[in-house]
């Protein structure tokens, strides 16, 4: 591929590339160089990219500022992994059923998943928080994962119905001239080429929980043990300062499952993203 641009192009390509991670990378760099500066030092004019006295004091005294920290990011990571599994047990038969079922109303519900999906959170705050008040799940787990699998499941379903479309519809009818069930079939035909897939789509709930769950961790949720680590960071504004800092050493150790599991899962990513594109 790289043989048919000239090395202007390639240049002009990589260019771009180098431009567009700089805006994704920038923010994140200078959240690490913010939490190896003191605190007094932040906002000091002339900035200054540089300092001689950069340290990781803010990683260490983050702990001990808001002692249940750990306990923030723990719930964080429970909360995205019970989201992900439930909204993956919901999702695989309903991506199923758009893909190789007909059933009345069929694009209409598609399209009304993704219309439904197009809302923020914020419009329906106020119903849901009457819904989970009249089922008790307030101040728990629960007012956080049932709000996000609910948010999530026409993601998975839009992403999770594109992949299974690619997967050859002969193999499925080889298994049913041989006996098998629907059910059958989709649990050891289809599911085993569908992996990439189910990875991608894993992955892209996941970071999804972890990126809303502020907004219902704040209005769902009162009690500190059930706290993610958004919410928890609002610990480091005191009443007449806020230690800046700190508070980004915590958000990046925050995040540092979430890179983890991305880079553990890279080579599924790709195989899941990039299945099926020169296929005819």
């Amino acid at each position: 591929m790289m043989d048919r641009y000239t090395k202007l192009q390639l240049v002009g390509i990589y260019a771009s590339i180098v431009v567009f991670l700089i805006f994704i990378l920038l923010p994140f760099f200078e959240m690490f160089m913010a939490s190896l500066r003191p605190l007094e030092h932040l906002f000091r004019s002339p900035y200054q990219f540089w300092s001689d006295d950069f340290s990781f004091q803010a990683y260490r005294d983050m702990w001990k500022t808001v002692p249940l920290l750990g306990r923030y990011i723990l719930n964080s990571v429970f909360i995205s992994a019970m989201v992900t599994g439930l909204t993956m047990i919901l999702v695989i038969p309903a991506a199923y059923a758009y893909a190789r079922l007909d059933f009345p109303f069929k694009n209409a519900s598609l399209a009304l998943f993704l219309g439904v999906n197009m809302f923020t959170g914020a419009v329906l705050l106020i119903p849901l928080y009457r819904v989970l008040s009249s089922l008790g799940l307030l101040n728990s787990y629960w007012a956080m994962i049932v709000p996000g699998v609910a948010f999530l499941i026409p993601t998975g379903i839009w992403l999770l119905r594109s992949y299974l479309e690619k997967i050859p519809l002969e193999l499925e009818e080889a298994a049913f001239m041989d006996g098998a069930s629907r059910l059958y079939t989709l649990r050891r035909v289809v599911l085993p080429l569908a992996v990439p897939g189910l990875i991608v789509v894993g992955v892209a709930v996941f970071i999804g929980s972890y990126a809303q769950q502020f907004l219902f961790a704040i209005t769902f949720n009162q009690t500190r043990e059930y706290q993610p680590l958004p919410a928890g960071l609002f610990e480091f504004i005191g009443y007449q300062s806020v230690t800046w800092n700190e508070m980004m050493a915590a958000a990046l150790t925050g995040v540092l499952p979430v890179m983890i599991i991305f880079l553990y899962l890279q080579k599924y990513l790709v195989a899941g993203l990039t299945a099926g594109a020169v296929k005819e």
